[in-house]
């Protein structure tokens, strides 16, 4: 079952670059207290997510933080080496937006939104999506359809604020 607005986000743990290497990370430490934009995308440096989906909220992320979203946090079932390089790749802070690796894809199937990608080669990853998380609770969420790029752009979040 996907989650929906109204929704508490489930406890997860996910797994961040940081420079002193790979750091655990609660759900609670990234969204107790705060107006977080989360995004997930089906993999780090994938085409659709590296040209336009991660630069997206890197772009605007002054204007959501303007808006009232404390941080910016993306989320993939990739590892933390993977989504540090994807990171240092696209010119990325961690203060501008928190990488979390779903290595395992705990948090992505607790939200209902993972897929199949094995088909691919990727195996189990996550739906491309959007959501305005305030203090651990879902006001909006935007699930793209297969093969989508219009409704978890940063732009389309910026409309709902």
């Amino acid at each position: 079952m996907t989650l929906k607005i109204g929704d508490r986000l489930p406890s997860a743990v996910f797994t961040t670059p940081t420079g002193d290497g790979p750091k655990p990370v609660s759900v609670d430490d990234v969204f107790k207290g705060r107006t977080v934009a989360l995004f997930a995308v089906p993999g780090a440096f994938t085409p659709t997510c590296s040209a336009r989906h991660l630069p997206g909220f890197k772009e605007h992320a002054a204007e959501l933080k303007s808006k009232g979203v404390d941080a910016i946090a993306c989320v993939s079932v990739n590892d933390a080496f993977v989504m540090g390089a994807w990171a240092k790749d696209q010119g990325v802070s961690n203060d501008e937006v928190i990488m979390l690796a779903d290595g395992n894809g705990d948090f992505t199937r607790k939200l209902g939104l993972s897929m199949d990608a094995s088909g691919f080669g990727m195996g189990e990853r996550s739906q491309r999506y959007s959501a305005l998380v305030r203090d651990g609770v879902i006001e909006q969420l935007n699930v793209e359809q297969g093969g989508e790029f219009k409704v978890s752009s940063a732009e389309h979040l910026l409309t709902q604020l």
